[in-house]
């Protein structure tokens, strides 16, 4: 099977933030196996899946990348869904809907796909994306394919054990409640009206929330403290709505983001001295400058 691939990709328009230069290669597998194989013959090519909690450096990236989207099958075997690591989120809560289950309500107004959602525990309206997992299909670059049952998967808070171990999700299977597809539909609507009303919508490119919450207080309750909400740098600036967003106004450049959240962390470390970690993913190695300020925002 010949890959498809596509040489001097323009990734802009396939990010949420709608930020982000040309990739030198994309590969789009279209099944498991195909992923596999990419992933071998490239052991350490970085993948991507809806590009909705990584920036993208304006200049690029000098390498090869994986974007997952093709994989998308869902299975549905009375209670038991099997979903491949670039399912949407929307997707999933709606077609489980459909099936009357429920577990996965919080999903509909998720971005994201299944991989990068199972990879950092994704969570919202008092759910998470552990609560209902059964069993997750990995990819170790070290050992190669390998299953982990619910309880190996040290989930926590907005993570798993795949950021510590380099896994790379391939597919998740879930055990659901059955349940009235009326009181599921909803319960997914009140999800939605709680984020329109809470979070900036994709029609304001974003990159949902930008630092994890410390144990001690809300990431944006600390940033609304320190005037984050008047900052901007560029196109670029903290949502007015909730300080723990930033969105593109315009022609919003990487540079740009990376100096607002360092200023915004800066504020934060100063008045409280705590230290918040990005939530968001960083792809680039063009800018030395923005690699430094990654570095900055990521040491501990």
């Amino acid at each position: 099977m010949t890959d498809y691939i596509e040489k001097d990709f323009e990734i802009k328009n396939y990010t949420t933030f709608k930020i982000g230069g040309k990739i030198d290669e994309a590969y789009f597998p279209d099944n498991v196996d195909e992923f596999v194989r990419l992933l071998q013959k490239y052991p350490n090519i970085p993948v991507l899946g809806n590009l909705s909690n990584t920036l993208v450096s304006s200049a690029g990236y000098e390498g090869k990348v994986i974007l997952t989207h093709k994989l998308n099958n869902i299975t549905i075997e009375d209670n038991k869904v099997t979903a491949e690591c670039g399912v949407k989120g929307p997707k999933l809560s709606q077609e489980v809907c459909k099936a009357g289950l429920s577990g996965l309500e919080f999903m509909i107004g998720f971005p994201g796909s299944v991989g990068g959602e199972v990879y950092m525990n994704a969570s919202a309206h008092g759910q998470c994306i552990s609560d209902c997992i059964t069993s997750v299909l990995c990819y170790s670059r070290k050992i190669g394919l390998v299953t982990f049952e619910k309880d190996r998967m040290g989930f926590d808070y907005r993570t798993s054990r795949c950021e510590k171990d380099d896994l790379i999700v391939l597919k998740a299977e879930f055990e659901l409640t059955p349940k009235n597809s009326d009181e599921i539909k909803k319960q997914m609507d009140e999800n939605l009206d709680f984020r329109r009303k809470h979070q900036p919508t994709l029609a304001l490119p974003n990159c949902g929330s930008i630092f994890k919450n410390p144990p001690c207080n809300p990431a944006g309750r600390l940033l609304e403290s320190v005037g984050a909400k008047e900052i901007m740098i560029g196109d670029v600036r903290v949502w007015r709505n909730h300080s723990n967003f930033i969105v593109n106004t315009g022609s919003g450049k990487s540079l740009d983001v990376l100096e607002l959240m360092c200023e915004m962390k800066k504020r934060v470390k100063e008045v409280y001295n705590i230290e918040l970690e990005p939530e968001i993913k960083y792809l680039g190695n063009k800018s030395k400058e923005e690699l430094k300020l990654w570095q900055k925002l990521t040491q501990k």
